[in-house]
């Protein structure tokens, strides 16, 4: 049986700001997004901004009339990362099968090592001392035998818990949970759960699975499965840690993003900026594009997929990351953030059976005289035709967005 651990750093944004500055100890404090690029959202907010009722995705307006005193700072980006390195340093001294859930949660598979410590839950309650002492933050842990259940432990008991789904006991503990509280039941399918009269996760894990997938398709039977304790989803390392250099860009964009053909828009500007910086690079080819996707609710997900031949072409970047969302992003919550990468990179280039050195040829000349435009006349002097759904999408400085890779 496996030993899954969801590890979540608690109030990450917040308890970092408050590391850097002692002197924000002792005050509500939020941390927001520039202004201009979300008009100044809450991204996180501390236990005495909490506890006033502000709430993530609140206008720094709304969050002031709560809570007098409030404190509002930037995200710094920059910060986050350097202590969620140092986080994972901690964790990879019990497993190298760790995959990210966003900058502050992951996963760990520690059954290789479980004899060791003599359980799941020693393993957790020894990583969250550490990560307390080492580093001053506080993590909740759940522990259990799948990801789905080891991610509503961690959600169970904040902050500084460990928490324990087994397989004897996850019918009392987490049945008579609200069906919300379910990884990937956003506001839609919950409103469909709603509608069939279910709104625990016992309610789901007792429902018909037949008429889950005519209402929902392969989402409700994941989804019951999920409830039933079914998840065999496997922890997928990150490439991180490999020493493996990559070129990638990422954006915030200034409103949620609902459809696929956002997605699509945002998608290829952000391929175009990193098929740039691959040239200016001179970087002829990379075979694995990775694809950052972080909804209205402040989590992500990191996907990869290899190519079938080395690039460095936008189009072919972009076209990779776009299938990769399509197959693996079930829309439970719109999207704010989205970010395209390259990796695993070869001064060798090979085409494969179905792509012709005349079609090759004809992307790398369009996409070099669109280049040569760029550079003379500015970034936005010549776009695709995706970006004229939204005026704001021509306005983007692509190149200067966010160019921090998260874990």
């Amino acid at each position: 049986m496996s030993i899954i651990l969801h590890s979540d750093l608690n109030n990450f944004y917040a308890t970092c700001e408050c590391l850097l500055n002692p002197n924000l100890n002792g005050k509500p404090v939020v941390v927001c997004g520039k202004i201009k690029d979300r008009h100044g959202i809450v991204l996180a907010k501390n236990y005495l901004a909490k506890g006033a009722g502000i709430k993530t995705g609140m206008t720094i307006y709304e969050a002031t009339k709560l809570i007098d005193g409030l404190v509002a700072i930037e995200a710094k980006h920059d910060l986050y990362f350097k202590y969620s390195r140092l986080v994972k340093n901690i964790y990879r001294d019990y497993t190298d099968k760790i995959e990210s859930f966003g900058i502050d949660e992951a996963w760990l598979d520690v059954t290789d090592v479980v004899n060791k410590y003599g359980s799941g839950e020693n393993i957790a309650n020894i990583i969250r001392e550490r990560v307390k002492k080492e580093i001053g933050l506080t993590v909740s842990i759940g522990v259990s035998f799948n990801k789905v259940f080891a991610k509503l432990g961690s959600d169970m008991k904040k902050p500084d818990a460990v928490t324990v789904i087994s397989k004897e006991n996850f019918k009392d503990t987490i049945w008579k949970l609200p069906v919300e509280e379910l990884l990937y039941v956003g506001r839609a399918t919950l409103s469909k759960f709603n509608d069939l009269g279910i709104f625990t996760i016992g309610q789901l894990a007792n429902f018909d699975k037949k008429i889950l997938k005519l209402k929902l398709g392969k989402c409700g039977e994941y989804l019951y499965d999920y409830a039933n304790g079914l998840d065999n989803s496997e922890v997928r390392s990150d490439i991180e840690g490999r020493e493996i250099k990559s070129v990638g860009n990422s954006l915030t964009f200034y409103r949620d993003i609902k459809t696929i053909e956002d997605v699509a828009t945002l998608i290829f500007l952000l391929a175009d900026s990193v098929a740039v910086r691959m040239k200016e690079d001179d970087i002829k080819c990379a075979r694995t594009v990775r694809l950052w996707v972080e909804d209205n609710e402040m989590y992500s997900f990191v996907h990869q997929s290899k190519l079938s031949h080395g690039s460095n072409c936008a189009t072919e970047i972009g076209e990779k990351a776009l299938e990769m969302f399509k197959k693996e992003y079930m829309w439970s919550k719109p999207i704010r953030a989205l970010g395209v990468s390259v990796c695993d990179f070869s001064e060798c280039e090979q085409i494969d059976f179905y792509t012709t050195n005349e079609k090759r040829q004809k992307i790398e000349s369009l996409e070099k005289a669109i280049l040569d435009v760029r550079k003379r006349y500015g970034v936005n002097s010549i776009n695709r035709g995706l970006v004229l759904s939204d005026i704001k999408f021509t306005q983007l400085n692509i190149n200067g967005a966010n160019t921090l890779w998260p874990d």
